[in-house]
């Protein structure tokens, strides 16, 4: 047997040519007893090696468990038999977690964790060679590694030897390293198919004789297979920022450099097969498992009060908070349901994480709203995490958290996009950076990407990386059609170079390139987070991230908390606060006026500009023919016209029943319960594990996978591997093929994105809230909209036009009248107005619009005034000029701006600081051509992106429809 025990893969980002996943496959093709996947300073690929080899591990036992049942005594297997799995094999390679530590002063060394203690130090050594260098570097020492050994096994990497053979002495650090790690290392043998291979080991055989150790045999594979060597130089082309054709010496000799067998081995290392068997010797002695990693929540004990008794007390307080008058009994049953089912499961410290970085965000006044497969419960409503109360929401609680699911419950929280960053800091303030950080996001070459970078790598001009990349839809939607499109776009699909390169864009596509980090995922444990999985830093400040993303998180089962951000939180809380300022009424989203049958009549008119969820073309659509008229339809609203229930074909079947030009029927009474609600029509993906389950028999971990399968966002959706199982199941329960097909091409309109109820609930309750808004507060919705911008679908000007069409007086940026915030005033007639503030005005920073607004007392009455009291540079009174904000002081636009381009300095100097009523040069006043009304509505643009005076086709309708002016 041999374990191959420093393998690179293509998470050394942009060396290694296959994936973990593949290398795992690939040795159990080749027998091999374990591998070791040991990328440069980084465990960013480990997870996924480890998901397959369970995967795989699987599918070996399905294959035993088959053959135990199926397995024919006496005469052949009958022919009606199903077949076995078609996995070939009956084990499974032993993953081992590794790394290959590059140091500054010290050769290389692959790093084997022997125990989970090991495995502390690892990571240990690799976040403190991360967090003193920039995202994406690594600087580590040989004293990290000494300070940080216990637990560990190392592989050391020989010198680059002077001559063929000669091995030269030993060297300092390699016996300083034998001194420290005596027992714990090993020498690497890999190697180079020069034809020298073996008299280069016959010397590194003798300089270990001189260090005391003994030698290890390795093919320190770059591929898993020999085919990926072309895309191992385009990989290398890519990092060195050169051709494939100008790589010379840093181009692979050949595609030797692959993952090998046990055979392959011994004869590459004939002469020294004990090196061989040391390998395997070793990896018997490396028992560290990334299942051996416990992920433990934070306690979040309060005095002597324990997680469970602290929940308790917090969920009834709130049901206190939420119903004054005292609450249902349905609810307070289902509160006590869902309290003891969290205790069974001992998720207490899960809610309570949440409550409290929920808490936090609410003592500061930050709007936020909680979703997610747990949120729509009664323990969040009376938490405060979520606002979506019991009577509206339509989720089992134990669907989500339950004891099948051996997983944490998923809750997300957004929080207004414009702070959210000071819950951020919180949650490291809290609980200190070594205990949580951010989750990583993998970017992979995708389309554009890979077009262009693999096209640069092979020689192809611009030009024609540019034409490809403008038939990106073409090409990868059906890859039949290459040469049919290249010939529209002018280019030869019979050419050689050509044709290899889209031969390695589409081998390229779906590898890692590198490591973002996630929108907001954060990892919290009790213990020390750095002792789980290395920490780096983050290219915003203050930030660090873990190296894992959100897939291996939930591989793993490692608690996440979703700290995001949404625009329309922000809007809706600036709202809230001018009601409150005008209005004198408060309000939250949970206390507004439900189910207000005027909201419900704007949506039906499909009067939605701005609001949440439902402004885009197709919703605004869509909604005339829904025509919602309660919560629950607005939940539909969501989730129905999204590319997975569009691509399966349940929009027009779900209209046609609820106009009722189409009978509601169902299948079985058991589908019946599952899909009454939506009308028989599979809209959520909750329901697409409940078909499954109920209609096809699914087990609750196959319906779990096809859950994950489902995932929103999910890049890669896998549905098509269930279909047999599927159609299988759905038929021996009695349901017709034609039926069972219907129903899994819709379950697999999912695969690219599908919505899930819970998070529909959450969001319905913002179209809600902003639709109230919008109904009863139209100019208040428009001022909150314009100051949480950018967001949204509309720009300013789309924003002002809706306002003014429901009767909003909108009142221009005034020098005297104005603020950096658009504001509403009193317009007079007992109403208010909608005054446009100073952000409207490209290139107005707010800083300066402090200066202004604070020096401005009773009035600035000229351009020379804003200069000397408010101290702004002549570029500021430039733009303020442009934007025609002096009309207050009797200046037009043109007339500001020659006062404005008259200052050049930025400050007035001591002379002129003060008004002088002495003798002063009077220049004579410029006569300025008046501006017509297309200039001033052009210029209005180019300031502030909007105009109060008309619209711009407005001024060309003459020329658009000329016979109305014959009229």
């Amino acid at each position: 047997m041999y374990a191959e025990l420093s393998i690179t893969s293509n998470f050394t980002f942009l060396t290694g040519a296959s994936h973990p996943e593949e290398y795992m496959e690939r040795a159990v093709l080749l027998g091999l007893s374990a591998i070791a996947i040991a990328d440069d300073n980084s465990v960013a690929g480990i997870v996924r090696a480890h998901t397959r080899a369970r995967e795989i591990a699987r599918r070996v036992q399905e294959r035993l468990d088959w053959e135990k049942t199926h397995a024919p005594i006496g005469p052949p297997r009958p022919a009606h038999l199903p077949k076995p799995p078609s996995y070939p094999v009956h084990a499974v390679p032993r993953l081992i977690p590794a790394a290959r530590l590059l140091f500054t002063d010290a050769p290389p060394v692959t790093v084997l964790p022997v125990n989970r203690q090991g495995w502390a130090s690892l990571c240990r050594i690799l976040s403190t060679g991360r967090l003193r260098a920039e995202k994406g570097d690594c600087i580590l020492h040989l004293s990290d590694l000494e300070e940080f050994a216990s637990g560990l096994h190392l592989l050391l990497w020989p010198r680059a030897l002077p001559f063929p053979g000669g091995a030269g002495g030993t060297w300092p650090q390699a016996q300083r390293l034998a001194r420290r790690f005596a027992g714990q290392m090993h020498l690497l043998l890999t190697p180079r198919y020069d034809g020298a291979d073996s008299a280069r080991f016959a010397a590194l055989e003798a300089e270990a004789r001189q260090l005391g150790l003994p030698t290890l045999a390795s093919a320190a594979p770059r591929l898993h297979h020999g085919a990926r060597r072309k895309l191992a130089d385009v990989l290398t082309a890519i990092r060195l920022r050169r051709r494939v054709d100008q790589l010379g010496r840093d181009a692979l000799a050949n595609g030797e450099q692959r993952l090998r067998s046990e055979a392959e081995m011994l004869r590459l290392f004939r002469g020294h097969e004990d090196a061989v068997a040391r390998a395997h010797a070793l990896s018997k002695t490396l028992t560290f498992s990334l299942d051996e990693l416990r992920y433990e929540y934070p306690s979040e004990v309060s005095g002597s009060e324990t997680p469970t008794d602290r929940l308790s007390r917090l969920a009834h307080e709130g049901l206190t908070w939420r119903y004054p008058a005292g609450a249902p009994d349905r609810v307070k049953g289902m509160l006590a349901h869902e309290l003891a089912l969290i205790g069974k499961l001992k998720y207490e410290p899960y809610f309570l994480t949440v409550r409290d970085i929920v808490h936090f965000a609410r003592s500061r006044g930050i709007l936020c709203q909680g979703r997610g497969s747990a949120a729509n419960s009664v323990v969040c409503y009376c938490l405060g995490v979520t606002s979506v109360s019991p009577e509206m929401g339509t989720m089992v609680f134990e669907r989500f958290v339950s004891e099948a699911r051996d997983e944490p419950p998923d809750i997300d929280v957004d929080f207004e996009h414009e702070r959210r960053e000071e819950v951020i800091q919180h949650i490291y303030d809290r609980y200190g950076r070594h205990r949580a950080g951010l989750c990583a996001t993998v970017i992979h070459y995708r389309g554009k990407r890979a077009i262009r970078e693999v096209g640069r790598a092979m020689g192809l001009t611009e030009d024609t990386i540019g034409a490809l990349s403008s038939q990106l839809w073409g090409f990868f939607s059906t890859q039949g059609l290459e040469a049919q499109r290249m010939r529209e776009i002018g280019l030869d699909p019979t050419d050689r170079r050509l044709q290899q390169t889209m031969a390695l864009v589409y081998e390229i596509v779906g590898f890692p390139r590198h490591l973002s980090q996630h929108v907001g995922g954060f990892i919290i444990t009790e213990g020390r987070l750095d002792e789980l999985v290395p920490i780096e830093n983050a290219t915003m400040e203050d930030r660090t991230v873990i190296c894992w993303d959100k897939d291996d998180i939930d591989s793993l089962g490692i608690l996440k908390v979703d700290v995001l951000s949404l625009g329309m939180l922000t809007c809706i809380r600036k709202a809230f606060d001018l009601i409150a300022r005008h209005h004198q009424t408060d309000y939250t989203l949970a206390t507004l006026p439900p189910e207000d049958p005027a909201v419900y009549d704007m949506l039906c008119r499909a009067d939605s500009v701005g609001v949440f969820q439902v402004e885009s073309r197709a919703q605004m659509n869509f909604l005339p023919r829904m025509r919602p008229r309660n919560f629950y339809d607005l939940v539909i609203e969501v989730a129905i016209i999204r590319p997975g229930p569009i691509q399966g074909d349940m929009v027009h079947p779900y209209i046609r029943r609820r106009n009722g030009e189409e009978k509601v029927e169902f299948p079985s009474d058991a589908l019946g319960e599952v899909l009454g609600k939506t009308l028989g029509v599979p809209l959520f993906q909750e329901q697409a594990m409940q078909i499954a389950i109920v209609g096809a028999g699914f087990t609750p971990e196959q319906a779990d996978r096809l859950r994950r399968s489902l995932a929103t966002f999910k890049k890669h959706g896998s549905v098509s591997e269930f279909r047999a199982l599927f159609l299988r199941g759905m038929a021996r329960n009695g349901y017709d093929q034609d039926f069972a097909e219907r129903c899994f091409s819709q379950i697999e309109g999912f695969g690219s994105y599908g919505f899930p109820e819970s998070h529909a609930a959450s969001f319905a309750l913002l179209v809600y809230a902003s639709a109230w808004i919008k109904c009863h507060h139209p100019g208040i919705f428009a001022c909150a909209l314009l100051n949480s911008q950018p967001m949204g679908f509309y720009a300013p000007a789309q924003i002002v036009r809706d306002a003014r069409e429901h009767g909003v007086t909108v009142r221009p940026v005034c020098i005297n009248s104005s603020y950096w915030d658009n504001v509403m005033e009193p317009d007079g007639r007992g109403g208010l107005a909608l005054r446009l503030g100073f952000r409207q005005i490209r290139g107005m920073s707010e800083e300066d619009a402090s200066w202004l607004t604070a020096a401005r007392g009773n009035g600035y009455g000229t351009v020379e005034d804003v200069w000397r009291r408010a101290g702004l540079g002549p570029a500021i009174l430039s733009r303020l000029a442009e934007a025609d904000v002096f009309a207050d002081c009797g200046l037009d636009r043109r007339a500001a701006l020659w006062a404005a381009k008259a200052i050049t300095v930025a400050r007035p100097l001591p002379l002129f600081a003060q008004d002088i009523d002495g003798e002063m040069i009077d220049e004579p006043a410029a006569l300025l051509p008046q501006m017509s009304m297309g200039e001033q509505v052009v210029e209005d643009y180019v300031a502030m992106r909007l105009s109060l005076r008309a619209h711009p086709v407005a001024l060309l309708r003459h020329l658009l429809t000329p016979e109305m002016e014959a009229e």
